[in-house]
């Protein structure tokens, strides 16, 4: 006789502990996933019901090293839910530091053309695009696997029309002045060690940035400057240890930034206000 979900809820969590920080939620959020519901409808309904065929696989995956968003095939974000799969970085609670930045800086009025440089899946872009449905905007990737999730999330999310994506290396060949520019670049250092659901699946070319972790940011902070349009700013993501080396490089642009922490009270965005 199969297990019910709640006893397969409390195995899976066990057997989770040794693959992820969060067993229980992860074993929560696969479970609402077989079952083909939301968390919240799962933990608010009877969970006294047999075991869905599929579960057991999906843990199996995740305790394997895959990431959870990539079994899901998807990620919340701000106030959009991404498509996401192998290819793509996926988008993490960390990045909205930015977004809230850009929220402070605009207003309800918000910017009328956007810039998301390493747009990803679409991440900073659709998320700045839901917030103002006024806005258009341009993301950009080197990686073709990534533009395509892009522009998939931009039609499921009715933003088809106002979001171009384009490939591209940074800002190389852009002239167009905007009132906001995002960017989640690479920022890790070749040499630093991550966990295995994160170096062993999502793509290299996103994570790391050379020996110091700088790499991305010395060809990004020349371009940036002169992007961003008169009233609007930028906002870059950095590591949380990157804030005097990121500063140090925009100082030698002779404009100076500020600087905005995550939720986790930690440096996470550098602020360029033109």
């Amino acid at each position: 006789m199969p297990e019910t979900v709640d006893a397969a809820l409390r195995a899976a969590a066990v057997r989770l502990a040794d693959a992820s920080a969060t067993p229980r939620l992860d074993a929560e959020l696969l479970m609402a996933d077989a079952l083909g519901l939301s968390r919240d409808a799962l933990l608010m309904g009877r969970r006294d019901t047999p075991e869905p065929k599929v579960f057991a696989a999906l843990v199996a995956r995740r305790m394997a090293g895959e990431p959870i968003a990539y079994i899901l095939g998807r990620r919340d974000f701000w106030t959009v839910s991404l498509a996401v799969g192998p290819g793509v970085l996926i988008p993490r609670p960390d990045s909205e530091a930015l977004i809230e930045a850009a929220v402070d800086h605009f207003g309800s009025a918000g910017p009328a053309r956007i810039l998301d440089l390493g747009t990803g899946p679409g991440t900073l872009l659709l998320a700045a695009l839901d917030q103002w449905p006024g806005a258009t905007g341009i993301g950009v990737d080197a990686s073709d696997s990534a533009l395509a999730f892009a522009r998939d999330n931009a039609l499921r999310l009715g933003m088809g029309t106002r979001a171009a994506f384009r490939t591209g290396n940074w800002a190389q060949g852009i002239d167009e002045r905007f009132d906001l520019v995002l960017c989640n670049p690479p920022y890790i250092g070749s040499g630093e060690t991550l966990s295995v659901d994160v170096a062993g699946h999502e793509p290299p070319e996103a994570l790391y940035a050379g020996p110091d972790g700088l790499d991305d940011y010395r060809v990004l902070v020349p371009q940036i400057v002169r992007l961003v349009a008169p009233g609007g700013v930028a906002a870059i993501e950095i590591g949380a240890t990157q804030r005097a080396a990121v500063t140090a490089l925009f100082a030698a642009q002779g404009v100076t930034v500020a600087c905005r922490h995550d939720l986790a009270g930690h440096d996470r965005a550098i602020l360029f206000a033109a």
